[in-house]
This record gives C-alpha cells, sequence and structure tokens, in this order.
C-alpha cells in the first residue's frame, strides 16, 4: 500500500469526504513511517452516518433472515479473496506478526459465518395466556440503528464481532474504528459494498474521541456496543444515559493463570507464553498473572524461560517473526513504568525487562519479552492490566490460595487452569469468578461460545447465541381473536 493512502468516509454506501476537512495520520507501530491519512468525523458527519442507517433500516429489517445471511457469505467470500491484502494491511497498523493478521482475518471470516448461519435461529415463544383463548406471543426484534466501537488490538475481528450479528438480526450499524488502527476496517468497507450490502446497512467513520461522543450521544442510535478501555467504558455508559441507551461493553482483563501440581508442564508452559505474548500482550484476555504450585514452580520456571529465550521479535512481515511491536509509544512507556515499579517493590527480572534499540527496534515501539519473578500479590503490576508483553509469576501452596488471589481483581473476564485433578475442575465452576475459563488450553474465543465478563470486564457479552440475542428487543403481544 502507497504512503500516501488516503481514506474517505463510508457513509450510505459510498465515499464521502468529512464536512469538517481535518485528517489523521496513520503510521506503522514497526518502522514509524506514514502508511495512510483518514478523515477525521465530525459530529455532522456522525449525522449523516446515523441518518442514512435509519433510512436503511426499514427495508433491511423486512428483508428475511436468509437474504442477509447470504449477504454476509458474499462479504465472507470476498474477505476469503482478499486474505492476504487484508493481513498485511493489519500488520501494518497494528504491528502484529503475519502469522497472527492471517488467523485473526480467519476468526473474523468465522464470526461472519456463525452470524449468517444463525440469524434463522433467533427465536422468541408462544405462551399460553391468562384468558380464554388468548395466546402470548414473545418475539425478538432488531433494535434499529446500532452504534459500534472497536479497539485497536483486532479491528479486523472486533469489526465481524459487531457489524455480523448486527445486521444478521436485521439492524443498521454505524461502526467508529479505533483513531490508531482504522485502515483494515475501512478496506473491509470496499468488500462490504462489493457483496451487494444496501447503502447504509453498514456505515464506517473514522476518527477520534470527538466521534465516538457524538455515536454514544446520538438520540437515534438504540444501542452501543464498544470494545475498549476500562475507563473508556465507564466514560461511555455515563455519556449514555441521558437517552436511556442499551450499552454492552467488552472491556478489560486481569486474566490469571493458574498451574497445579499435576499440570502437564509442557502445556501449560507452550499455553503461558502464546496466552502472554500473542499480539505482543495487547489481548484483554491474555495471561496477565501466573500463579504455579510450588512444587512445580522450579521446573515451569525453566520450560518458560527456553521459550521466551527462544522467541523472535522484529519485522512483523517476517514469517518467522513471533512478536512485533506494541501498537505505539504511549502504551510502551505504559508497560515499562509498571516494570520499573513492580521492580521497586521488589519483583526480579528474569528475562528482559525494557524497551528494544538499535536498528529496526530504534524506528518502533518494541518491548522486550519479559518474565518477574519473585511477585507478590500486592504488587500493582498483579493487580493493574498490563497490556503488553510481561509475564509475572507467582508461588502457590494450594488450589484455595490460588483462588484467593485470582478472585481478588476487579475484572473478572477470564481466567486460565492447569490441571489434572477432577474435583478442581468442578469447584471452578462455582468457585472461580470469571466469565470465560480456559482449563488446559491456551487463550482464543470460539464464534460459538460467549465471550463475557463481570465486574471492570464489562457488561454483557459477545458471540454465540447468546451474543446474537443483544442484538433484539423483546416484544410481547397478549393475541386474543
Amino acid at each position: 500500500m502507497s504512503t500516501t493512502q488516503q481514506y474517505s468516509l463510508f457513509i450510505n454506501g459510498d465515499w464521502m469526504q468529512s464536512k469538517g476537512g481535518e485528517r489523521l495520520t496513520i503510521r506503522s507501530p514497526a518502522t514509524g513511517e506514514t502508511i495512510a491519512t483518514v478523515a477525521d468525523a465530525t459530529d455532522a458527519d456522525v449525522d449523516r452516518a446515523v441518518e442514512a442507517a435509519q433510512a436503511a433500516f426499514p427495508a433491511w429489517s423486512r428483508r428475511t433472515a436468509l437474504e442477509r445471511a447470504d449477504c454476509l457469505l458474499r462479504l465472507n467470500e470476498l474477505m476469503q479473496r482478499d486474505r492476504e491484502h487484508l493481513a498485511r494491511l493489519l500488520t501494518k497498523e497494528v504491528g502484529k506478526p503475519i502469522r497472527e493478521a492471517r488467523g485473526e482475518i480467519d476468526f473474523a471470516i468465522q464470526l461472519n459465518r456463525f452470524a449468517a448461519e444463525n440469524a434463522r435461529r433467533i427465536e422468541g415463544d408462544i405462551v399460553p395466556g391468562s384468558r380464554p383463548g388468548e395466546k402470548i406471543l414473545i418475539e425478538k426484534l432488531p433494535h434499529g440503528v446500532i452504534g459500534g466501537i472497536t479497539a485497536w488490538n483486532f479491528p479486523a475481528a472486533l469489526l465481524a464481532r459487531k457489524v455480523a450479528p448486527a445486521i444478521a438480526a436485521g439492524n443498521t450499524i454505524v461502526l467508529k474504528p479505533h483513531e490508531l488502527t482504522p485502515i483494515t476496517s475501512l478496506e473491509i468497507g470496499k468488500l462490504i459494498a462489493e457483496a451487494g450490502i444496501p447503502p447504509g446497512v453498514v456505515n464506517i467513520l473514522s476518527g477520534g474521541i470527538r466521534t465516538g461522543e457524538r455515536l454514544v450521544t446520538h438520540p437515534a442510535v438504540k444501542l452501543i456496543t464498544m470494545t475498549g478501555s476500562t475507563r473508556a467504558g465507564k466514560q461511555i455508559m455515563a455519556a449514555a444515559a441521558p437517552t436511556l441507551k442499551e450499552v454492552r461493553l467488552e472491556l478489560g482483563g486481569k486474566a490469571p493463570f493458574i498451574v497445579l501440581a499435576d499440570a502437564d508442564l509442557e502445556l501449560a508452559a507452550t499455553a503461558a507464553v502464546e496466552a502472554r505474548f500473542l499480539n505482543a500482550g495487547q489481548v484483554c484476555t491474555a495471561n496477565e498473572r501466573t500463579y504455579v504450585h510450588e512444587a512445580v514452580y522450579d521446573r515451569f520456571l525453566e520450560l518458560v524461560t527456553k521459550k521466551i529465550k527462544a522467541m523472535k521479535v522484529g519485522d512483523p512481515d517476517d514469517e518467522t517473526t513471533d512478536m512485533g511491536p506494541k501498537v505505539s509509544k504511549v502504551e510502551v512507556e505504559k508497560v515499562d513504568a509498571m516494570v520499573s515499579k513492580a521492580v521497586q517493590q521488589g519483583a526480579k527480572v528474569h528475562i528482559g525487562g525494557g524497551r528494544l534499540t538499535g536498528g529496526l527496534y530504534d524506528q518502533g515501539h518494541f518491548y522486550q519479552p519479559t518474565l518477574l519473578t519473585g511477585v507478590t500479590h500486592q504488587m500493582e503490576i498483579v493487580h493493574a492490566e498490563v497490556f503488553g508483553p510481561v509475564v509475572s509469576v507467582l508461588k502457590i501452596k494450594n488450589f484455595d490460595e490460588a483462588l484467593e488471589f485470582a478472585n481478588d481483581s476487579n475484572y473478572g473476564l477470564s481466567a486460565y487452569l492447569f490441571t489434572k485433578d477432577i474435583g478442581v475442575l468442578m469447584r471452578t465452576s462455582a468457585e472461580l469468578n470469571f466469565g470465560e475459563i480456559y482449563v488446559n488450553r491456551t487463550n482464543g474465543e470460539a464464534p460459538q461460545g460467549f465471550h463475557h465478563g463481570y465486574g471492570d470486564s464489562g457488561l454483557g457479552g459477545e458471540d454465540g447465541k447468546y451474543g446474537l440475542e443483544a442484538y433484539v428487543r423483546t416484544k410481547t403481544i397478549y393475541l386474543n381473536a
């Protein structure tokens, strides 16, 4: 892609210039070079997009579920055709290794497919009435115009996670990708038009905080679905309150990774590394704090150390690269400050512990894969979300202590458990307070699952039949002849 590539706003099936004329510069996290400029949507632009979505809603919602599904399946064919192109764009704007970028495009396609396959499975109920001959119909109907806001770490997957179920259920949507990573989303906008999805059904607006604020507060938007930080989620919830919108928030996480004495240590060590360093640790379900039974601590540490030292950090376009840069200078500085504070509080740097320098590293936002030992449960790094390539390892005496530590968190998105003890596994369901638990495996949600958390990790959830239900509202009809 040319470094002078310019993108407009995708509104009503067409490409439109912003009414304000301002533009945002998108730079590669790996090289610092300018890779594109995008429009910075104004309030007037948001209004145009919402109006287009409103106008498209009546006809789109009246289409059969099969017709809406066919549109998504055509989009999938085009995404599969352009898979490598889209993956290369992800690598440029996010900095994730090309192998991971291809995996993200594949997951986006899976999310589209699930929504398409289940558009005809949105069910209501017919229940007996309270009067002779009466039937009570409980219907599931689309909301109307949806406002979607996505994070920078998985632009393509998060677009699919919101757009696919929204339009499969009969809604229309205005989507705002993160200002750091809008390019892949806008490119998918081209495919949405090519797939024959009617104008106005999907609108994509690049822009900053102001763009998101107008979308959240617009009175015609009926539901906001947002993926991002807990801080931003709380701001969105407050901003949506005056118009009493329904709000679905997928926010941060602080996943505990529990390894018990009977665990398959090779499997656990591999998963610990994969679940921490995927996308340079910029994953809400990442292994944020690792609790290892004292009986296997030394062996586990040995295995993890070996795996981390074998990682290749560098050019994300290189097929052999295991980890690329973080998305921005601000993110690198945040992680570096958290590691420094942990060391001040008594943690030991076993591997890494600082920025990478020299050559390519000086141009981008690279941080060393880092392993901290001597960490205690009281340290800040055990409680604040790192969102970076840092493994903190703590010793535990037994599962009860692991549970106590794991549940001592404001977050409740994901957790990991490695054990062969069926009794422990049975306790996990009731006692480990997280919405998503990975048992004897690394992270990675399934489209047919339900991705959701408790507490500061958000409200509602995504994926599967329960995620699809977020995009419909319930209407009850007392039917009498």
